[in-house]
């Protein structure tokens, strides 16, 4: 038997290698091309998303313009803070108690806000009354301190109107501290 010569040997070990880089790039033209598929149809999905929210915007926009409603933007909230917090007694089976509560006003309008703070003794004296006549039972419960906040923004809004302002530019009011004795 004849020993391969060397331009054998190289013959035979290049033929792999060949093979090899062929796969290679096999396998990246493969993998560009599920790319770039998965790609544009993430594009074409973006594009499709944003026409469909545009429509959405156009038809809310038609609708707005149908009922002759202009759309305010809101300004920045103002928040007006009772400071001290109100300290009131109250009865619970038998026993006195108290109820120390925060209190803030959320409003968007500057001229409310002054209102709140200009009048801020006949408001304290309205929210004492309404808070001193609460019972244990009543405010121990979630639905109960909510009820007693919409009964509190009531009772600002109502004073901010009895002076001359708009009382439902009060919007909301916040309990930040709520401790029971």
């Amino acid at each position: 038997m004849a020993e391969p010569t060397t331009a054998d040997a190289t013959e035979v070990s290049a033929a792999p290698a060949r093979s090899t880089s062929k796969t290679i790039v096999t396998i990246v033209a493969v993998l560009l091309a599920i790319g770039g598929a998965a790609g544009g149809a993430y594009w074409l999905g973006a594009k499709k998303d944003a026409d469909t929210s545009a429509g959405a915007d156009a038809t809310d926009a038609k609708k707005d313009a149908k009922k002759g409603a202009k759309a305010q933007p809101k300004g920045p909230a103002i928040y007006v803070e009772f400071d001290p917090p109100f300290v009131v007694n109250f009865e619970a089976r038998g026993m006195t108690r108290f109820l120390q509560v925060s209190v803030q006003v959320l409003t968007r309008d500057p001229l409310v806000a002054d209102m709140i703070k200009t009048h801020d003794p006949v408001i304290r004296n309205d929210l004492l009354m309404l808070f001193g006549g609460q019972t244990y039972e009543t405010i121990s419960t979630r639905e109960g301190k909510d009820q007693l906040r919409s009964e509190a923004l009531q009772a600002i809004a109502k004073v901010i109107e009895s002076e001359g302002g708009k009382g439902e530019s009060v919007e909301q009011l916040y309990f930040t501290s709520f401790v029971m004795q």
